[in-house]
């Protein structure tokens, strides 16, 4: 594989990583996801716009593909309480209006299923039916509006450890605003943990339908979001696995210590998987 058909990968970053990471993102149009609409706080009111307006203003002639991380902490997509549907909801389109500022076409959203579900879905007639429309009952909406914005919602997994219960839920909504995420790291947590498959399997499984990928390196145990080459991931796996795709989803590093961002591209390029 030479230099030139290796992916180009690009980068999860706060607003405040922008100026540092500029000329890196610009030099070869990688892909951005912005990463700095997920305090509850900032969404309450309207602190979110200046951050997305600052974002903007940093990114001016950008021309590389953007995405944002949708609203997330403590907000769960399948929430059987009308009124915490409602403020979920509408966490997600302050997360649409962030991305009408910027002009995002992606935004990442949470898997609902836990490891839980994956050992109780089938203990009661119907369960797996109402996580469905649970989540259609906190979507719908989200989904047509994503539509009309031209915005792609992916769904991440976070304790997911069958894959095809996501693409089902995600297939069922019959949308092309929704598509599938893989945190690589999370996928690596439920193999060890919970004995789901391997991150390339994540991958295959998700198919024509993956549009976004978190890569991150973690040891099986926990959530590291460590630097690609300091965990036990397969990678050369993995990036088969993404080259076998018959389409080029974004594909971001997503690291607790964005200085880890050129030790991790430093590795993949030394390894011949990515530029």
């Amino acid at each position: 594989m030479t230099t030139m058909t290796l992916p180009v990968i690009g980068a999860a970053l706060p607003v405040d990583a922008l100026p540092e990471y500029r000329d890196w993102l610009f030099d070869k149009d990688r892909d951005l996801e912005v990463q700095s609409f997920h305090d509850p706080e900032l969404l309450r009111g309207d602190g979110w716009r200046d951050v997305a307006e600052r974002a903007r203003d940093l990114l001016a002639g950008f021309n590389g593909r953007l995405g944002i991380h949708g609203p997330f902490v403590g907000l769960s997509l399948n929430a059987p309480d009308p009124d915490v549907r409602a403020i979920v909801t509408r966490r997600l389109m302050t997360g649409l209006d962030a991305c009408g500022v910027l002009d995002a076409r992606q935004m990442v959203v949470h898997s609902p299923y836990t490891t839980w579900d994956h050992h109780n879905l089938d203990g009661h007639p119907g369960v797996r039916d109402d996580v469905i429309a649970q989540v259609h009952a906190t979507l719908a909406s989200v989904v047509r509006r994503a539509e009309d914005q031209g915005v792609t919602l992916v769904m991440e997994n976070i304790e997911d450890v069958d894959p095809a219960e996501r693409l089902r839920l995600v297939d069922s909504f019959g949308s092309d605003a929704l598509k599938l995420s893989i945190d690589t790291g999370h996928a690596h947590y439920a193999h060890g943990i919970t004995r789901a498959g391997p991150v390339d399997h994540f991958v295959r499984a998700a198919g024509a339908g993956l549009a976004h990928v978190h890569l991150q390196d973690a040891d099986g145990y926990a959530d590291r979001h460590w630097a690609i080459g300091r965990g036990t991931i397969r990678w050369h796996e993995v990036f088969r696995a993404l080259a076998d795709l018959p389409q080029r989803p974004h594909l971001v590093l997503e690291l607790r210590d964005v200085a880890d961002v050129r030790p991790s591209m430093r590795w993949l390029e030394a390894h011949g998987l990515g530029q």
